[in-house]
C-alpha cells in the first residue's frame, strides 16, 4: 500500500483485537478509511466493513480493498494488469506538472502514468474493476516516487527508487464484499447500519489533500491547475476539513460520534493532535465506559531525518522521534470494554510500548 503519514500498519493488529473482544460485532464502519489499511485487516478478519473517506483517492483504495471481491476479480483485474504494463508511454498531465514543472517522477515513469492512466478512462471499466486498476497505478508510482512519503515536496536529489521504472502489481484484494462510500463521516454518521465503528479522522492542520494532491488528481483524473513549487491542485486551497482546524475539531467529531448509532466505537488519535486524552475521552463517554491503549512509535521517516523546504533543501532540525498513538475503546458494558483494551494491548509486537488504562 503506499506510504502514508498516520497509516495505521502497525496498529491494525491492535484494532482488529479491540473488535474481536467486544460481544457481538459482526460490521464495522471505517468513516475516515484513508489507505484502508484498517479497512483491509477487518475484513481479513471476517468483519463486513463500511469504509468511506470525503476524498477521492482515498474512496478509491477503499473500494478495492475493501468492496471489491476477489473471488470476481482477481482473474480480470489480473489479465488488465498485464495488459496497462504494456501500454507504450505518452506523455501528458503527469509529465508536464510532476516531472518537468516539479519533481516527484522521472519523465520516462510520468509519461507511463500517463498513457496507462488515459487507457483506463478509455475503457470505462465497472467501478470496482477500475479501483483495482487504479490502485495497482497508484502504488506503481509510489514505489518509483522521489520523496520522503508527503507530496509538500520533493527530494532536491534523485531517490534511487525513482531511477527504477514502473510496473503495475496485482493488489491484494481479498475474497468477500465489502461496501464503500464518497463523503464526510459527519454526513454519512447517522446513516451507518452496523455493530461498530472504528474513528481514524486527521488530527491537526496536515491535510491529506495537500499531501497526497498527485493521488486525487490520479484518481479524478481532472488535470487541474497547480500552484507552487509543489504543483499542488488549485482546490488544496478551498476544499478544508474541520478536522484540520484547532477551533472545529472537536466539534466535528463530536457530530460523528453523537451520529453514530452503534454501541461500540474504537478510535485512534496521537499525541500530535488538536485533542488531549481527556478531550477524546470526553467525546467518546456518551457511549457509557472508556479505556485506552497508549503505544509509542517512531515518527515518519520525514519527520526523522529534520525539516526541509520545497526545494528538498534542510531548514530544520529533529524535534522527537517518536509519537504516542492512543488507541481508546468505548461502549456500554465496562467489562467488555476493558476486555478489548487488554486484547488490543496484548497484540502488540514483542518490543513496543503499551500500557491499557481504564478512564
Amino acid at each position: 500500500m503506499v506510504k502514508y503519514i498516520g497509516s495505521k500498519r502497525l496498529l491494525a493488529p491492535r484494532i482488529v483485537a479491540a473488535f474481536r473482544a467486544l460481544p457481538g460485532v459482526r460490521s464495522v464502519a471505517d468513516p475516515f478509511s484513508g489507505t484502508a489499511r484498517v479497512g483491509h485487516a477487518l475484513k481479513r478478519a471476517g468483519f463486513e466493513v463500511h469504509a468511506s473517506d470525503y476524498l477521492r483517492f482515498a474512496s478509491t483504495l477503499a473500494r478495492c480493498y475493501v468492496a471489491a471481491d476477489a473471488t470476481v476479480w482477481a482473474d480480470s483485474a489480473r489479465a488488465l494488469i498485464a495488459n496497462l504494463q504494456r501500454v507504450p508511454p505518452e506523455a501528458g498531465y503527469v509529465t508536464e506538472t510532476f516531472c518537468t514543472r516539479s519533481r516527484y517522477f522521472r519523465p520516462e515513469n510520468g509519461a507511463k502514468v500517463d498513457a496507462i492512466r488515459a487507457e483506463i478512462a478509455r475503457l470505462r471499466l465497472e467501478p470496482d474493476l477500475e479501483a483495482i486498476a487504479l490502485v495497482s497505478l497508484m502504488e506503481a508510482a509510489d514505489r518509483v516516487d522521489s520523496t520522503t512519503g508527503l507530496q509538500m515536496a520533493y527530494l532536491k536529489g534523485w531517490a534511487p527508487r525513482a531511477l527504477n521504472p514502473l510496473e503495475l502489481r496485482l493488489p491484494a484484494i481479498l475474497p468477500g464484499v465489502g461496501y464503500v462510500r464518497e463523503g464526510l463521516a459527519e454526513a454519512l454518521a447517522p446513516e451507518l447500519e452496523v455493530d461498530a465503528a472504528y474513528l481514524d479522522p486527521p488530527y491537526n492542520q496536515h491535510s491529506y489533500l495537500g499531501n497526497y494532491h498527485i493521488w486525487e488528481t490520479l484518481c479524478r483524473w481532472d488535470t487541474p491547475a497547480a500552484y507552487g513549487t509543489a504543483c499542488k491542485r488549485v482546490d488544496v486551497r478551498t476544499r478544508k476539513s474541520r478536522f484540520n482546524s484547532k477551533r472545529h475539531i472537536r466539534a466535528a467529531l463530536q457530530e460523528v460520534v453523537d451520529g453514530l448509532r452503534c454501541p461500540w466505537i474504537v478510535a485512534s488519535f496521537s499525541d500530535e493532535g488538536f485533542l488531549a486524552a481527556d478531550d477524546v475521552k470526553d467525546l467518546l463517554s456518551s457511549r457509557g465506559h472508556v479505556a485506552v491503549v497508549e503505544v509509542s512509535f517512531k515518527r515518519y521517516v520525514g519527520a526523522q531525518i529534520g525539516i526541509h523546504n520545497q526545494l528538498g533543501e534542510k531548514v530544520g532540525e529533529v524535534s522527537h522521534l517518536h509519537n504516542t498513538e492512543r488507541l481508546f475503546v468505548a461502549g456500554p458494558d465496562r467489562a467488555s470494554v476493558e476486555a478489548a483494551a487488554r486484547a488490543a494491548g496484548a497484540s502488540s509486537p514483542a518490543g513496543e510500548a503499551q500500557e491499557a488504562l481504564p478512564l
